[in-house]
């Protein structure tokens, strides 16, 4: 079968960039199949998009799939951050893509592959996030696949999702990085200035712009502090009196990001994020405008045209609130169960026994819902098991309330309000199950 040049193959789908990009290339008319290990319900619209374990397929199975769709543009928007429980840099970054160009080349198809990568000279790489992708950008390059190198600067699009997420949050409170943090070259670029490059080269033959480098950016340099200032425009929170924070704070919730991590999570805040931050963002657009004819939009036209929605202004205030949701609900669970089963156990017994419980079931029911309790925390704080830890604790609290009701009517008028405060925990509980989505 011959590659239609018009059928993209987009990896990574699920993703910020792949995402957009899937959907624009479709509303621009071309044939689109994306790609990706998991797909969340709100991306599943009815398109032709797939779920596969890309990383475990083999370059045979690369080959076929290319083959069965008759792919003429592979869009590898495929990426981690950091090393980590199912993370890997150099698996996703090196390997894959090594596999990647094999089965661009077994296919026997004119495939022009467009593969995403970072801005900056190697040089300046300290992470093995830029590092591993340094190395995929040479494994391309001496491939003989026709190939495009797009190199985004800072990402802004209407979503928000990692470093993006982060930084309008600190646009949006009344803190501040340090002078020089704020000093950092940030050059931004647009989303749909990166979707249109893509358009643009998928409408092409696999021979032009063939083995091109490019940075994609606003051209004018701007700063980390730029950046931040145009999303307090937008927020209208320019005035504000701010704290700012100093550098090890930023270190320090970089080393607990990193710890979360080993627990599932994908905070935005992790030591490669901060490095990469600090190190900045900037390059010559200068190759890529002239290709392309494309004028990169400026962080004014990215983030000021339009008002900040409600729904903006929430995310971005509740979003550096929701690890603080989990750790403390985490906490919650997790302290008062063991309290009751070690530090305080005859006392905890002892309600149980002045309420008229035998004496047979009082050490069983105390050290049951201890357990239980410190079971729920554990279970919370995985990423994996955290709704279903939310919902246990959402029932088991309810179940307390009314048990209480039933056998220990008192307790809800003791002085210290244990039941009653059960009310606003549940409440929290909720908010942090409705908030676990991170796309």
């Amino acid at each position: 079968m011959d590659a239609d040049i018009r059928k993209i193959l987009v990896l990574g789908a699920s993703g910020l960039i792949g995402r957009f990009v899937t959907e624009d290339l479709r509303g621009r008319g071309f044939r689109v199949v994306g790609v990706a290990r998991k797909l969340s319900a709100s991306q599943k619209n009815g398109a032709p998009d797939l779920e596969l374990p890309l990383m475990s397929m083999d370059a045979e199975a690369l080959a076929r799939l290319l083959r069965d769709q008759g792919i003429g543009v592979v869009v590898n928007c495929v990426g981690v951050l950091q090393d980590g429980p199912g993370s890997d840099t150099a698996a996703v970054h090196r390997e894959f893509v090594a596999r990647l160009l094999q089965a661009i080349r077994e296919s026997r198809l004119a495939i022009r592959l467009v593969h995403i990568s970072i801005p900056g000279v190697a040089e300046t790489d300290a992470t093995p996030f830029s590092t591993t992708k340094r190395e995929a950008e040479r494994l391309i390059a001496d491939s003989g696949v026709p190939y495009t190198i797009l190199r985004p600067g800072f990402v802004v699009a209407l979503a928000a999702y990692g470093g993006s997420a982060m930084l309008r949050s600190v646009a949006a409170l009344p803190i501040d990085l340090s002078p020089a943090e704020r000093l950092t070259p940030f050059q931004p670029v647009a989303m749909e200035d990166i979707a249109a490059t893509i358009a643009w080269l998928a409408a092409r033959d696999p021979g032009e712009a063939n083995a091109v480098t490019w940075d994609l950016m606003q051209e004018q340099p701007v700063t980390l502090g730029d950046v931040i200032d145009q999303f307090r425009e937008v927020f209208g929170t320019g005035k504000w009196w701010r704290i700012v924070m100093p550098a090890f704070l930023l270190d320090l919730g970089a080393r607990l990001g990193d710890l979360t991590s080993l627990l599932g999570w994908m905070p935005p805040m992790r030591t490669t994020a901060i490095a990469e931050l600090r190190r900045g963002v900037s390059g010559s657009p200068a190759g890529w405008m002239t290709a392309t004819g494309i004028i990169p939009k400026t962080i004014r036209q990215m983030a000021g045209r339009r008002v900040a929605t409600i729904q903006d202004k929430w995310f971005a205030r509740l979003f550096p609130i929701k690890p603080l949701m989990i750790a403390s609900l985490v906490l919650f669970w997790v302290v008062s169960g063991f309290i009751a089963l070690v530090i305080s156990y005859d006392a905890a017994a002892g309600i149980l026994r002045s309420h008229g419980f035998p004496p047979s079931l009082v050490g069983p029911i105390t050290v049951g819902t201890s357990l239980m309790d410190m079971s729920i925390g554990v279970l919370i704080a995985f990423r994996r098991t955290s709704a279903f830890g939310l919902i246990a604790g959402i029932i088991a609290s309810l179940g307390y309330m009314i048990g209480a009701a039933i056998l220990t009517p008192d307790l809800w008028i003791e002085p210290l309000g244990a039941l009653v405060k059960t009310g606003p925990a549940i409440v929290l509980m909720l908010v942090a199950l409705l908030t676990l989505d991170n796309r």
